[in-house]
This record gives C-alpha cells, structure tokens and sequence, in this order.
C-alpha cells in the first residue's frame, strides 16, 4: 500500500467515524424531507476503465433510474430542499468515503464520469485520466463549482457540458495525473475546504 493509498484510508475510516452523527442526521433529514431512500447509487466510470456503483446523498425526487437529464441544470425542479442545501455545500458527496474505503475512489483524483461521457474521451486523454482512481475531490471540481449555473446559461446543456466543459476537465484532470504527489492532494484539499467555507 503507497503513501497515498494509505493517507486515503485513514482519512476515510475516521472521517466516517467522526462524521457518523451528522451522516445519520442528514440521512435522517433526506426521508423527511421527501420519500425514497437517503442514499442515492449510480454507475460511474473509475480506474482502468472499470466501472463501480458511486454512493451520494440522494438530492433528486425519488424515480425510475434514467429519468430526466443526465445532468443538473440551474434550479432543476428535480431537486428537493434537503438537496439543494446538499448540493450548495456539497454534504452529498460524504458518502464517497465509503468508496474511498472500499478502493473505488481517493479523496483526490479526476472526478469519476457516466459511461455515456466516458465514451467521448479523446484516446489519450481517457487513458491518462483512467490510469488513476477518481477523487471526491479536483481542482477542476473547484473551478466549476458552479457548473449547474453555467449550464443553465447555455441553449443546449448537454453539448455545453460535452464541448466546453468536459474537454476543460479532462485538460485539468490530465494535469493532476502528471504531477499528481501527496503533497499536491493536500493542497487540493485545502483549496477545496477554503471554497466551500466560502459557500453561501
């Protein structure tokens, strides 16, 4: 097991150890707030090209998997209350630990895609970005912390996200792999926890 390997499992195992209340309160929260259950599982695209199940908070109506846009656009009228405060301070990926435990994910590598994305990778680029787990966390994560608002601004969503906004991933995500260390995680991480304490 290497450095980071083993940095990801120890912060994993006592973040859900230290995080289990709040964990249980706001899944707690989630069935009050709307029916179905509080976590919400879905096929996404990790190392290797292999896919795996990505736990989250669930922040959308319960309803048939596939139903709707494959991505959240603006004020998506899908999303309930507990999950736009979810979503705006981004507690709905806290049950990706579990993934990191369970070595599907680290806590900072490109963000893990649906297959129908993964699809359109240029060839190069998805087999640099796949050489390494995904992450809870990026820094492109951080520089499209609004995404869902900037796709609200285009005519056609889905090809802004296919075009625009994936490619500019992928460039960033191909940089993460080629200087990735353990020291440049910890700087992600610090500049993911200074964005969202600037989340209102």
């Amino acid at each position: 097991m290497n450095a980071k390997r083993m940095f990801d499992v120890a912060v994993a195992a006592c973040g859900l150890v230290v995080l289990a209340p709040l964990l249980l309160a706001l899944a707690v929260w989630i069935r009050l707030d709307s029916p179905g259950p509080a976590l919400f599982r879905q096929e996404r695209v990790g190392r290797g090209g292999k896919t795996f199940r990505i736990h989250k908070f669930r922040t959308m109506r319960d309803g048939p998997i596939g139903t709707g846009p494959a991505i959240t656009v603006g004020a998506d009228p899908r999303i309930t209350r507990a999950g736009a405060f979810l979503r705006r301070h981004k507690l709905d990926e806290l049950p990706q630990l579990i993934d990191v435990l369970r070595g599907d994910m680290s806590l900072v590598g490109p963000r893990p895609e649906l297959p129908r994305y993964v699809a359109g990778y240029p060839p190069a680029l998805r087999d640099k970005v796949l050489s390494v787990r995904p992450g809870i966390t990026d820094v492109a994560s951080i520089e499209f912390r609004n995404e869902a608002e900037l796709l609200a601004r285009a005519a056609d969503p889905d090809r802004e996200y296919r075009e625009v906004v994936l490619p500019a991933k992928l460039r960033l995500a191909a940089a993460y792999v080629d200087g990735a260390t353990l020291a440049s995680d910890l700087r992600v991480i610090g500049r993911t926890l200074k964005a969202l304490c600037w989340t209102r």
